[in-house]
């Protein structure tokens, strides 16, 4: 199985219930993130943002003042991947640095 291919739903169960904060919301995988200002929001989403593009993967991100919300998915695959669960990880490492 390749990284674009579409999970089962006992998978995905499986990496929601290893991975706290992150929700399978219909065909995303969702988290929010708290932060201390606007400032440290942003610099999150910009550090998210050049992950993104090195991996050729984009997710949502909704940014409000000392929130962010982070949504994967493989719209090509019409669902959750292995790539999206991979980028899920290194996002919460992200949120830490």
């Amino acid at each position: 199985m390749g990284k674009r291919d579409r999970l089962s739903g006992e998978e995905i169960a499986g990496f929601v219930a290893a991975h706290p904060g992150w929700v399978q919301a219909g065909e995303r995988l969702e988290r929010s993130y708290s932060f201390p200002d606007y400032g440290a929001s942003v610099g999150f989403v910009m550090r998210v943002a050049l992950l993104a593009e090195r991996r050729d993967h984009h997710p949502d991100i909704e940014l409000s003042w000392g929130r962010v919300r982070v949504a994967w998915s493989t719209h090509d695959a019409g669902g959750l991947t292995a790539l999206d669960l991979e980028l899920a990880e290194l996002t919460d490492r992200l949120s830490t640095g």
